[in-house]
């Protein structure tokens, strides 16, 4: 049984190295495609629009000081951050305490059906 648990304690291991792995790579993948530039295309004070990866934001510079923040519309930052969504707790990430429940669930009770008839001798 223990080599059991271990296992399944390997399983979720890796799956938490593919959602937190998952989730770094599409917001980086997410920054590369961001289109900062058509974002804010009627403001003529904006001289540069670049990507902020720690707000995770498009900003607009006038040369010394911020202007505004607004996400990208391009279709690469729109599908990436779909992706992120997904992945994280409301998609992938939240099944994460159903998995594990049900995974413990089934050892606990296939030691009980393995175990259940060993002492009876007919």
């Amino acid at each position: 049984m223990f080599n059991n648990l271990q296992n399944l304690g390997w399983g979720l291991v890796g799956f938490a190295l593919i959602i937190g792995m998952g989730s770094v790579l599409l917001h980086r993948f997410g920054g590369a495609v961001a289109d900062c530039a058509s974002h804010f295309p009627a403001n003529a004070t904006c001289l540069v629009s670049s990507w902020n990866n720690t707000l995770n934001e498009c900003a607009c510079y006038n040369g010394t000081k911020q202007l505004s923040w607004g996400d990208p519309t391009s279709t690469g930052w729109v599908s990436t951050d779909y992706l992120i969504t997904e992945l994280g707790s409301s998609g992938l990430a939240g099944w994460t305490p159903a998995i594990v429940a049900i995974s413990v669930g089934m050892l606990i009770f296939g030691a009980f059906l393995v175990g259940g008839g060993a002492g009876r001798k007919y």
